[in-house]
């Protein structure tokens, strides 16, 4: 599996790429591949700002729904919206074009205390 090492990570399979004060958020190569064949993904929630782990959106595959965990408190700023004709995007893409949103980050800071690549590695062996 593939976690780049420029990326952080969380426990509940997101990751976020931080520049200067806002965030790229998707989940991961892990995440995608448990899921399996993604086949929608719904995100409400531009324009709320929202403490870390609350619930941002979900991502639905072929036999289970998953809720979607922000990694760090912010403002939703934008979705990808690549991802409403595409949604396989997040299968084939995670990292790249299959990223899910963009966000405010309310403290640039926390980002620094989530998960390095191998951490999150070592999480889902």
């Amino acid at each position: 599996m593939n976690f780049p090492a420029e990326l952080r990570y969380t426990k509940d399979h997101e990751w976020i790429s931080l520049e200067g004060n806002v965030a790229t958020v998707g989940i991961t190569d892990f995440a995608q591949h448990e899921l399996g064949d993604i086949v929608y993904v719904d995100i409400n929630t531009v324009g709320s700002a929202l403490d870390a782990e609350a619930v941002f959106g979900t991502v639905e595959a072929v036999k289970t729904v998953s809720d979607l965990l922000l990694p760090v408190a912010g403002t939703i700023t934008e979705v990808n919206s690549l991802l409403e004709k595409q949604p396989e995007l997040v299968n084939t893409d995670p990292y790249g074009d299959g990223w899910m949103v963009k966000v405010t980050v309310a403290n640039p800071e926390d980002v620094a205390a989530l998960m390095s690549s191998d951490a999150y590695a070592a999480l889902v062996g």
